[in-house]
């Protein structure tokens, strides 16, 4: 006679694996459940061992605990924000020589139509789009020299969030977690805020792929300020916290026996997810909840979406949350292929005033020396102009994958340092070519994680974030 449990599992719909694999395996397996005795000892071998999200160690001491992620999607420009180009001033209207082939038909030389000037002790100098986050210069390390490998959107992105142009490979996020789990278990420890929508790509953007799927990112839509909109579904309208406990209680039960024959990690991921979900309730609402600080904080963010969006993020990070990557909105919004002095000025007065918040903010609180802050998108843009069909300017720049801007700050960064160039025009990484690998590899160094040994099994094969490639930027290391 089988224990009553076993009549259950016995019941359970077969798949023609399962068939095989019983016939094979039966014997062991009966074995195995008379040694687990009773559905006690069942659940408690199913959950005995650490979460995924349980905080790690590092492969030696990193000086950043946490990351935060501006992303302005759609690829902003590199020589109208932080490389300025005075050769473009002195060629404007001709033909440059050194033109390369980008999506579209781009035409002469197009000067910036903001003005750079020196900030900061260290002279750097940043264009009228981000003045205020230009007073922060002297905490802030430049990579003029980045560089991608198309001039797309959609294989960009998924090089510079997930390491790889074309296969599906976990978001920097999922390694982040993989490697160091997370320092509170009742957040998510990877959270993405995009405010309207999804970028394009969607949630491939912080995807888990072959990784556990306990940690693929969480997304928000920051646009709302209610709680219940801006987390959904995270309360039960019908039933008490207690009720739900006692359903969890059961549904993980139900699960674990389920677990013991199909060996599933994708079943693993979804009972964390009931779990994580159930612990939020309390603190979520909690580190969701901007009216909590002083006035004067918020005024400091400002009002608008990206200031409430940025606040959310610095409490996410103070409580634990290991990774917040922030878009900027649906879509592709930086993707100015007209009118760049207008769309790129509106675009950057929206951001302005948040980063320069946060990076004044997280000094103040002691924050920022282990707190890394990255900014920058997929690619940048063409210093020559983009024409229309017609053959006429439209006042914009096409993609630029050559040559393109991307800063870091806090967290291990030696600010008021520049890394790299492109050339006198801004078209090419000319001077220390840094690839998005490189990039990868020094974000998992300030935060202790050797890029070559952080490595995940499958399909017969060690993975990691930065495939075969890579380097750590030490000159821009503290």
């Amino acid at each position: 006679m089988k224990p009553n449990h076993l009549n259950e599992l016995w019941q359970l719909p077969l798949t023609r694996r399962d068939v095989l694999r019983r016939s094979a395996l039966g014997i062991g397996s009966l074995g195995l459940f008379g040694a687990l005795g009773d559905d006690q000892r069942l659940s408690a071998a199913s959950t005995s061992k650490p979460g995924p999200l349980t905080p790690h160690g590092t492969h030696f001491p990193g000086r950043a605990k946490r990351v935060i992620h501006f992303f302005l999607n759609g690829g902003p420009s590199h020589v109208d924000t932080f490389d300025p180009k005075p050769a473009l001033a002195k060629h404007a209207g001709k033909t440059l020589s050194n033109t390369l082939t980008t999506e579209r038909k781009t035409g002469a030389a197009f000067p910036s139509p903001f003005e750079f000037r020196p900030y900061g002790q260290s002279g750097i100098e940043v264009s009228d789009c981000f003045p205020l986050t230009a007073q922060h210069i002297d905490d802030i390390a430049v990579i003029r020299s980045m560089y991608a490998q198309v001039p797309n959107h959609e294989p960009s992105l998924m090089l510079m969030n997930c390491g790889d142009s074309v296969q599906a490979r976990p978001s920097v996020g999922a390694w982040l977690l993989y490697g160091l789990g997370t320092e509170n278990q009742n957040l998510p420890g990877f959270i993405a805020m995009c405010p309207g929508g999804l970028p394009i790509k969607d949630n491939e953007n912080w995807q888990s792929a072959f990784l556990p799927g306990a940690f693929q990112g969480t997304y928000v839509d920051s646009k709302h300020q209610e709680f219940s909109k801006l987390i959904e579904n995270i309360e039960h309208p019908q039933i008490s916290r207690t009720d739900q406990r006692r359903q969890l209680d059961l549904i993980a039960r139900w699960n674990a026996r389920h677990r013991a024959v199909r060996l599933d990690d994708r079943l693993d991921a979804r009972i964390q997810s009931y779990e994580l979900a159930f612990r939020m309730q309390h603190e979520a609402t909690d580190a969701f909840d901007i009216s909590r600080e002083p006035k004067l904080v918020r005024e400091l963010y400002g009002n608008g979406v990206h200031g409430r969006q940025t606040l959310i993020a610095r409490r996410l990070l103070e409580r634990g949350v290991r990774y917040v990557q922030l878009w900027h909105g649906a879509g592709q919004p930086w993707d100015n292929h007209d009118k760049i002095a207008e769309n790129h000025g509106r675009l950057a007065k929206e951001l302005d005033q948040p980063i320069a918040a946060l990076l004044a903010d997280l000094k103040q609180r002691g924050m920022l020396d282990d707190t890394l802050v990255i900014w920058g998108g997929e690619f940048g843009r063409t210093p020559t102009v983009e024409l229309s069909g017609a053959g006429t300017s439209k006042l914009g720049r096409d993609h630029n994958h050559y040559g393109f801007t991307v800063w870091m700050a806090g967290g291990g960064i030696k600010g008021g340092t520049v890394h790299g160039a492109t050339d006198e025009f801004g078209f090419k990484a000319a001077v220390d070519p840094t690839s998005v690998h490189d990039l990868h590899a020094t974000i998992l160094h300030t935060l202790g994680l050797n890029h070559e040994r952080l490595t995940y099994r499958y399909a017969g094969r060690d993975f990691r974030l930065t495939d075969v490639h890579g380097h750590v930027l030490h000159d821009i290391l503290a």
